[in-house]
């Protein structure tokens, strides 16, 4: 398809696709002479992935370049491959390391990790800026008088489990690796506000069952 089409199927104008070329986001049609290239359904599935993360994500153009990056380097296996993807996308704030609330906040995360068995996560702890922020989130309740230790977490970490394999499961529903990664990446940023959303639901639909609407 030419420029116009793609913009025509994607809903991003000519301009703001030029732009995306230039800026390393988009990769380059195939060239069918000096003024005319051609682009294919990748190019239509990567716009979207890029419109995710920048419009509805939020994410700097320089951090969408990085992200991408790792979604298109074929070089790591599909579980590398993703988990640098996501590690690229913005987080919470840095935790102070020498702040009591995070001390105790960290010593909570590590046991909630063993407790549920999450080798993984406890490998990579020292590496990761998703551990990071929940250590992060977790001091803030410390620090409010909400303090939760890995038991309070636990449930909500199983919860997060499911639907980590739920997203997972539409992930390989994809072709290829590099479509599964972008699946992935999509969904972490677009999805995210649904779980808000359905949180919120959730706590009005059972306050209501408990307690009456009156």
């Amino acid at each position: 398809m030419r420029l116009a089409e793609l913009s025509e199927r994607s809903g991003v104008s000519t301009a703001t696709i030029k732009y995306y070329l230039r800026e390393g986001l988009l990769p380059p049609g195939r060239q069918i002479n000096a003024t005319t290239a051609e682009y294919d359904e990748g190019h239509l599935r990567r716009l979207r992935l890029v419109r995710a993360l920048i419009q509805e994500g939020r994410v700097p153009v320089a951090t969408a370049r990085e992200v991408l990056g790792h979604v298109d380097d074929d070089s790591l296996g599909r579980t590398i491959r993703l988990g640098a993807a996501l590690w690229a996308l913005p987080q919470g704030p840095e935790p102070d390391e020498d702040d009591p609330s995070v001390i105790a906040a960290r010593a909570e995360v590590d046991r909630l990790l063993e407790l549920l068995g999450w080798e993984t996560a406890r490998e990579l702890a020292a590496l990761s800026p998703v551990h990071r922020s929940l250590v992060a989130a977790v001091a803030t309740l410390r620090r409010l008088d909400h303090p939760w230790d890995a038991e309070q977490m636990a449930p909500y970490a199983e919860l997060m489990h499911l639907v980590a394999r739920r997203e997972l499961d539409h992930m390989e529903t994809r072709a290829s690796d590099t479509e599964q990664v972008e699946a992935a990446v999509a969904s972490t940023v677009l999805f995210q506000p649904v779980l808000r959303a359905l949180h919120r639901l959730a706590q009005e639909e059972e306050s209501a069952r408990r307690y009456g609407i009156e």
